[in-house]
């Protein structure tokens, strides 16, 4: 990367205002955002939406992609990746730091993944489910909301019992539980709702991967229970493939890029 184009990087990215759209698109990164849920994430107004994301267009920061009529906003993952690279080997003279180092593989043990939701109470109690369930004695599951309700919701129950798992123990919790001295070391986080993903999470020790996996709220479904009960079976059935899919990943032999890049694609399927 050339001086100048670093330099006009950096000064993109030193704006308080653009760099609160850029670090919200990299949460959900590889996929693409509405303007209009970045304008309500960020209470921002249009104009200055647009004058955010027109800098960071510029920059190459943020690529525009159409969907249908709309619109959409992704992060450029491998732009942010060349700045970093000539941050480290260029200004750093490629000096030892530690966070610019390739982490560790992926320890031998049991792996924890936490799952979160804004509410705790469907979508990502199902993922825990399955993952405790199809990933038993290689993953330790756990789920958690960032404002979680009183108890999981009945029909995500209910579709699990049918699918043949035990939901004694599924509570919905906050995601305070896994800031404590005592939490379990993760090492995986997933968003499962849009919602949750826009949202300041806690920095988690230990740079576990994080992806995004996010799925429609099947409790926003309407009309009658069986309508109700057919949306909670079919975001079982996706996370379902989702979750296959990530306990069949060789975790051992997958270098920790190439592992980022698997689970982003997996987040992938069902989405537009």
């Amino acid at each position: 990367m050339e001086h100048s184009a670093a330099s006009s990087l950096l000064t993109t990215l030193g704006h308080e205002g653009r760099l609160a759209v850029f670090r919200l698109l990299m949460r959900r990164a590889p996929q693409s955002v509405r303007p209009g849920e970045l304008q309500t994430a960020l209470a921002l107004k249009p104009a200055t939406l647009s004058a955010y994301l027109a800098a960071l267009q510029a920059a190459g920061l943020v690529q525009a992609e159409r969907q249908g009529r709309a619109i959409h906003y992704r992060a450029d993952t491998a732009r942010l990746g060349a700045l970093i690279a000539y941050l480290y080997a260029d200004a750093g003279r490629a000096r030892p730091a530690a966070p610019l180092q390739e982490p560790a593989p992926m320890p031998a043990r049991p792996l924890h993944a936490l799952f979160i939701c804004t509410g705790n109470s469907a979508r990502s109690i199902i993922a825990e489910a399955l993952l405790r369930d199809l990933g038993a004695g290689r993953f330790v599951a756990h789920s958690a909301g960032t404002r979680p309700g009183a108890a999981p919701n009945p029909l995500a129950l209910r579709v699990l019992a049918q699918a043949g798992h035990a939901t004694t123990g599924l509570r919905s919790k906050s995601l305070t539980e896994f800031e404590r001295p005592a939490a379990p070391h993760l090492d995986f986080v997933f968003t499962v709702c849009d919602q949750a993903a826009n949202e300041e999470c806690p920095f988690w020790p230990g740079m576990p991967m994080t992806a995004h996996w996010g799925l429609p709220d099947p409790a926003a479904a309407t009309g009658t229970e069986a309508e109700k009960l057919l949306a909670f079976a079919a975001t079982y059935r996706q996370m379902r493939r989702r979750i296959e899919a990530l306990v069949a990943l060789p975790m051992a032999s997958l270098a920790r890029l190439a592992l980022q890049a698997q689970i982003d694609e997996i987040g992938k399927d069902g989405t537009a």
